[in-house]
């Protein structure tokens, strides 16, 4: 189990970055610094990392960056090796608590106390990422395929996930239990269902054209002894719709294509209510289906819910 007690959110290492100067005072203030290696500062060691690569760089060639003595460098690259460790080891704990069944109390922990209520109402908008997508990235452990098998037609868009603190708001916005079925219409490497239904125990099915996609899901599904979620390799058009309760789009199509998509699910919305979530800029043109209701002001930037009439 992930010791959380430590972990400070509003921690503001940034600005003890930005007061070293001098590469050796900076090195000397991580290394002295052995909070950074308790497990619930995964945020303060992402600061810490990324501030190394910037001030030594070269850790991957092994060329040391040219204003820097190699003995520093050759410290500095430990030191990071040491961190990276201490986050592999929280990704491995934070994984058997999962792989054991139930519910996954660290990760909810750590969700917890990483954002404020007024965060989850309304996250900050737009498509960057934050240390919460490293740790989902760490614990999941999804393997990208490399070139993908299909050629997408114009009117299907590149895979792009979806940032976590989107996926957080989803939940609480679209109010998703475990008696729903979430269903993923382009749902790429599947982080999204597999995330839903590790935070909700809602049965989840991903939709995904590109097989490669598909079967590195399915392998970490596997990998988690999750059961409850399905991915499918097929064109979204073609899916079967019918047991799904809460439908995600982020904006996995357009055009034509997504004309289609919105007709398929407003056929399903006659014999039961159904709920869109919807980001990116598919959210303008389900906005405009006169048999959807938006929960709220539909932004383009931030997951919006609209509920079948």
């Amino acid at each position: 189990m992930v010791d959380v007690s430590t972990i400070d959110a509003g921690a503001s290492r940034e600005d003890e970055i930005d007061g070293h100067n001098d590469p050796h005072d900076f090195l000397c203030a991580l290394e002295a610094d052995s909070s950074l290696f308790l497990s619930g500062q995964l945020r303060e060691r992402l600061i810490a990392l990324d501030a190394l690569d910037a001030g030594f760089g070269g850790f991957d060639s092994g060329d040391s960056a040219e204003y820097v003595d190699s003995r520093l460098h050759e410290r500095a690259k430990a030191l990071r090796m040491r961190l990276e460790a201490a986050n592999a080891e929280l990704y491995r704990s934070v994984r058997s608590d999962i792989v054991r069944g139930g519910e996954p109390r660290a990760l909810v922990q750590w969700f917890e106390d990483s954002a404020s209520n007024d965060e989850l109402r309304s996250p900050l908008p737009g498509l960057g990422f934050d240390y919460r997508d490293e740790l989902v990235s760490g614990v999941l452990q999804l393997a990208e395929p490399g070139e993908p098998n299909l050629e997408l037609s114009a009117e299907m868009v590149p895979y792009q996930p979806t940032p976590v603190r989107h996926i957080l708001h989803l939940i609480a916005a679209g109010a998703v239990a475990e008696d729903d079925v979430f269903v993923d219409l382009g749902s790429g490497l599947g982080h999204v269902p597999l995330l839903v239904s590790m935070l909700t125990g809602a049965r989840s099915v991903g939709v995904e054209v590109e097989a490669a996609y598909v079967a590195s899901a399915r392998k970490c599904a596997e990998s988690l002894g999750l059961g409850c979620v399905d991915f499918i390799a097929q064109d979204a058009r073609d899916a079967d719709l019918s047991r799904g309760t809460v439908f995600y789009l982020y904006s996995p199509f357009k055009g034509s294509m997504l004309d289609e998509v919105l007709s398929a699910l407003r056929r399903e919305s006659l014999r039961r209510s159904i709920k869109i979530c919807s980001l990116g800029p598919c959210t303008r043109k389900v906005s405009n289906e006169t048999w959807l209701k938006a929960s709220g002001l539909w932004d383009a930037g931030r997951i919006t819910v609209f509920e079948s009439l």
